[in-house]
């Protein structure tokens, strides 16, 4: 008996792993197939998938994403997407701000400064380097000391005292020895009286690059406020950059409070609102949610303006989000500000860079293939797909481009899948009898009496 119950479970195995090989994926099995171009040396290629096309995709991890050979056989891939554990490495560290001063007829040029500082780099100590008079010296800036943070700079977020209320407009430069400034673009803070309401917009977004010092320069001396404090967020990891996507339309149910319906739910780190009309003004909430069964959630809120100063336009348009997965947004204003307007603005989205990459096996054209919302994921860790893997050799990998731009061939029926479920359903049928013949069998064997010697 035991020899026929081994016999059978060996029958059973192949069974299963025929299985395994008839559920083996198709490109037919996929709803999206974007043809690829490769260039540079192989084996391996890096894709960067575009956002028009990963918004194809029926499952928000991108579990369904695929490349298959001419020979419509599945290759081996990696992704680099952005993951929690990023967001649970960023740091918030409170840092030392020192005045910078300038004389009064030389605010052209950046100050110069004396410094002292502690041998791992720490400022104790910034002055003019020149003497300045009594009552000549005027408050031009301020300088970060962020020798204490080993890891990129994300984001900056000050608060200040100032004699009025209005939009605080500065430089931000970084250096790693006071001496050799890059430019790292514009800084806006604001603070406002509204509708008697206080309201404030502390933070700036940095590059998400390592410094030990930053320079804050104010475009108008003679505004430039006192701080009170300065944080800079950092993460451990660099960010994959984002990507937005196309301009999309909302609705307007009631005033105040606009809707729009994102084609898939994707993880949002930034929302940018269309403001068409000069001198807006709006203190806004943004909320989401996955779909219409669920409350909504907030998920940010600032203030969105427009504004004509000095003859330019002063433009805040965005919010800043933490990566949550939406697939519906809603903005409620305060129309106390005069509103949006009665038609919904139109918005952007944007989210992390995916990166893919393959190992080519097979003759090309290689095909990306997407959208199929039940298949498992199937990607390996880098470290698996790549031998001797590091960051620094993605950058050496060969390169594989949407071919043809970023418009992905639908197909409109996908014929493959159904006969490839039912030999599925057959093959389980089969298993499922075998099961069942080999417990009939083992039920006779035990009832069946003892044969008398």
């Amino acid at each position: 008996m035991s020899h026929k119950l081994n016999l059978s479970w060996l029958g059973v195995f192949a069974m299963g792993m025929a299985l395994s090989a008839g559920a083996q994926e198709k490109l037919a099995d996929f709803t999206t197939q974007v043809p690829l171009s490769v260039s540079g040396e192989g084996p391996w290629y890096r894709l960067e998938l575009p956002l028009a096309v990963q918004l194809n995709a029926r499952q928000t991890d991108l579990s369904d994403v695929r490349v298959f050979n001419a020979d419509g056989e599945p290759q081996a891939y990696a992704l680099a997407r952005a993951t929690t554990q990023a967001e649970d490495s960023r740091t918030l560290t409170d840092v030392k701000w020192f005045p910078l001063y300038n004389s009064a007829d030389a605010t052209e040029h950046a100050p110069s400064v004396r410094v002292q500082s502690s041998a791992n780099g720490t400022l104790v100590q910034v002055q003019p380097s020149s003497q300045l008079e009594a009552g000549e010296e005027e408050l031009r800036g301020w300088l970060l000391d962020a020798s204490a943070i080993k890891a990129p700079l994300q984001q900056l977020i000050l608060d200040w005292t100032s004699e009025r209320d209005g939009f605080q407009r500065f430089t931000i430069e970084a250096s790693d020895d006071l001496q050799t400034w890059q430019s790292w673009g514009e800084g806006q803070v604001a603070r406002l009286t509204f509708a008697d309401e206080r309201v404030e917009q502390h933070e700036v977004g940095l590059p998400g690059q390592s410094a030990r010092y930053l320079r804050l320069l104010w475009e108008t001396p003679q505004s430039a406020p006192i701080l009170t404090s300065a944080q800079l967020q950092s993460s451990r990891s660099l960010p994959l950059p984002l990507v937005w996507s196309q301009a999309l339309a909302g609705s307007s149910v009631k005033a105040g409070e606009y809707t729009w319906q994102l084609p898939m739910g994707v993880n949002v780190e930034r929302v940018q609102v269309e403001l068409n009309q000069p001198n807006s003004l709006a203190p806004v909430t943004l909320s989401g949610r996955r779909d219409s069964s669920l409350p909504w959630q907030p998920l940010s809120s600032g203030l969105l303006y427009r504004l004509t100063q000095g003859g330019q336009d002063v433009v805040q348009n965005e919010l800043q989000l933490s990566g949550q997965t939406v697939q519906q947004l809603k903005l409620t204003v305060d129309e106390r500000g005069g509103g949006l307007g009665a038609q919904a603005p139109f918005v952007k989205f944007a989210v992390r860079a995916t990166h893919l990459v393959f190992l080519a096996r097979g003759p090309g054209p290689y095909t990306l293939a997407l959208g199929n919302s039940t298949v498992k994921a199937a990607n390996l860790p880098f470290s698996t797909l790549i031998p001797d893997y590091s960051a620094a050799k993605l950058t050496t990998l060969g390169k594989a481009s949407v071919d043809g731009g970023v418009t992905a061939s639908t197909t409109a029926a996908v014929p493959g899948v159904v006969s490839t479920d039912w030999k599925k359903f057959g093959l389980w049928a089969v298993l499922l009898l075998s099961v069942l013949f080999l417990a009939a069998m083992a039920f006779s064997l035990l009832r069946k009496p003892p044969v008398k010697p």
